[in-house]
């Protein structure tokens, strides 16, 4: 979650970048540095590299700044997210060369990053920190200066030496670097880690986000694996791993940063929740012909190539999961075909069997997620088909997958997933849909029927936001000092639970587990004190009865019961402590609607415990400055 900033220009670079770094903060971070030009003397000289880091919000580097009289035009920043090393000035990006002539800032994974590092220390190279990133620095300035008696020629140029420096790591990296030998000028390279580039009328620019570039310029350059830019003032020249020059494509963004605002709410977090019902209506219209089967223009797969799927893997990570697992019981429903749903951690690292009859349904919200891309990238080497489901256009996910649904949610500030999680359910719900109409077992007036019910969610959740606030705010009151919570359900229901479990802790950082309803007597049942909160799905649906009577287990021993039930079950109020309703629904739609109001309560918790509901638990808090 890290974020990159560069620029270089003809405007001061110090405010260019902490206007950036401000824009990437709701990623989440923990630090936050910039490396700036400038001249070694009053009377200008040599260019020099001034590195300045602090631990905390971009608003104490931004203060720090303030009080350095610096005309620099070069530059570039970071946020950081603690992964190698913990969250100190030190491990703070940029990292820099020995001499302190290059300066790099890094998103990311170096996998061999030990051995490089003990080879670099045993030529010498000091390291002042505990990261990944410093051994880019490090393996740049060898590539830049040369090492005869390691037999490293100098390049003596910082694009070739970044270039050189990339062939010897294995893993993900988008990159920034600068050099003190070569003002004005950024090196940047890409690898499964996102960057951005783009011109302006005063100067050139890179980002790990297009938000952070959208008041400058709105064509950018989404960079591919293997391919490389070099901004200078003048211009951007780009090239491959070879150093060959290419042409890549140019991106036109026409969201306005409005989107990216609050818009009256009180944090994102609300705001996008709210965004729901539109998120359902844009991403389900036109996708139903007038004959009433479904169009979905970006495809990519005949009807008879999907006639051939006789296996369908869903990958994904944290939330995108989750929906997968709702798919699972979608796919396999009306398509009758058997579905698994796997962590891409864990698919790529194994060996799961996959026929060109296979069809691999990657989920990323950002379409950037390093383990769902090496994922599906496996599955295309043993012949399967694949298919993604993100929110990004142009995304890796959406390029090198056969075809693919976008969610439409637009741009998602809050770190928790809330409206791009409903993006993807709806758009699963579709492929679901595709998959039964064109297997046969859906009849075209079954796939239209489906279609106008699966669109009225959309006032359905508008009707939850609209009624359920204070039955929300009530639960929450039974969970704000509790010290943990337990989420059940069954089916459908059992899915959500996971799902309400994932985003209370997330926001709220109180534990919480969840549980199919059926198997808390198996063990999680004996964590149940007097007050403890259990929060049941218990909607109206096949189980709904099997839900009640786990639920009379946790009245039995004390428990602060909140259920979700359906409007107008009046009996769940004998057993439930509080009830926070939603609208009558085919239990097939009903994780969409139901999960609104376990994101509704995960907010309302966090706000009630004074938790930042936009961006992960600041690390920085609990550590002493170094």
């Amino acid at each position: 979650m890290c974020g990159i900033v560069g620029y270089t220009g003809s405007d001061t670079a110090k405010d260019v970048l902490i206007s950036g770094l401000k824009r990437l903060e709701y990623r989440g971070y923990d630090s936050a540095g910039v490396a700036l030009e400038r001249a070694a003397g009053p009377g200008g000289g040599a260019t020099c590299l001034d590195i300045v880091r602090r631990v905390g919000k971009v608003a104490g580097l931004e203060s720090e700044l303030a009080h350095r009289d610096d005309a620099s035009t070069c530059g570039i920043g970071h946020t950081r997210w603690a992964t190698h090393g913990r969250p100190t000035t030190a491990n703070a990006h940029p990292h820099t060369s020995c001499d302190g002539r290059i300066a790099v800032v890094h998103n990311g994974i170096i996998e061999n990053f030990a051995e490089l590092r003990a080879e670099l220390e045993s030529r010498g190279h000091r390291f002042a920190s505990e990261t990944d990133t410093e051994v880019f620095a490090h393996l740049i300035e060898e590539a830049y200066d040369g090492r005869p008696d390691a037999g490293i020629p100098a390049t003596g140029d910082l694009m070739a030496a970044v270039r050189a420096a990339c062939t010897r790591v294995v893993g993900a990296y988008g990159l920034a670097a600068v050099c003190a030998d070569e003002p004005g000028v950024i090196a940047v390279a890409r690898k499964d880690s996102p960057i951005v580039v783009g011109r302006g009328e005063r100067g050139s620019y890179v980002a790990s986000d297009v938000i952070a570039l959208i008041d400058a310029t709105r064509d950018v350059v989404v960079l591919e694996d293997g391919q490389f830019a070099r901004l200078t003032p003048e211009g951007i020249e780009f090239s491959d791993e070879q150093g060959r020059p290419i042409e890549p494509d140019v991106t036109h963004i026409d969201w306005d940063i409005d989107l990216a605002e609050k818009g009256g709410y009180p944090d994102f977090m609300l705001k996008e929740i709210c965004e729901q019902p539109r998120v359902v209506r844009d991403t389900l219209v036109g996708r139903l012909s007038p004959t009433g089967e479904l169009d979905i223009d970006e495809l990519g797969l005949s009807f008879e190539e999907l006639d051939l799927i006789d296996r369908v893997y869903v990958i994904a990570c944290g939330t995108s999961y989750h929906a997968g697992l709702i798919a699972k019981n979608l796919i396999e429903a009306w398509a009758r075909i058997p579905c698994e749903v796997e962590a891409a951690s864990e698919f790529r690292y194994r060996n799961p069997i996959i026929t060109p009859s296979t069809l691999v349904v990657a989920v990323s919200q950002s379409g950037e997620t390093a383990d769902t891309l090496a994922a599906i990238r496996d599955a295309r080497i043993k012949g399967a088909k694949v298919f993604g489901i993100t929110n990004v256009v142009g995304s890796p996910v959406a390029r090198e997958s056969d075809g693919v649904i976008y969610t439409k949610a637009n741009k998602e500030i809050a770190v928790a997933s809330t409206k791009s999680f409903i993006g993807q359910i709806v758009s699963l719900t579709l492929l679901a849909l595709l998959l039964g109409q064109v297997k046969g077992k859906l009849t075209v007036g079954q796939v239209r029927m489906l279609f106008r019910e699966l669109g009225d969610t959309a006032a359905q959740i508008q009707w939850i936001l609209d009624t359920q606030r204070e039955a929300v705010h009530e639960a929450a009151l039974a969970c704000k000092d509790a010290p943990s919570a337990l989420f059940v359900g069954r089916g459908m229901g059992a899915a959500i639970s996971y799902e309400g479990a994932l985003k209370l802790k997330e926001v709220s950082y109180l534990h919480a587990e969840a549980y199919a309803a059926g198997e808390m007597k198996h063990g999680p049942i004996a964590l149940i004190d007097p007050g403890f909160p259990v929060i049941a799905v218990a909607t109206d649906s096949p189980v709904y009865d099997k839900v009640v009577s786990n639920l009379k287990e946790c009245e039995a021993r004390g428990a602060n019961i909140i259920a979700l039930a359906t409007e107008g079950d009046e009996d769940i109020r004998r057993i439930a402590d509080h009830v926070i309703y939603i609208p009558p629904v085919r239990d097939a739609f009903c994780a969409i609607t139901a999960s609104v109001p376990l994101q509704l309560l995960a907010r309302e918790v966090a706000v009630m415990r004074g938790c930042d509901v936009d961006q992960p638990r600041n690390l920085a808090k609990s550590v002493t400055v170094e």
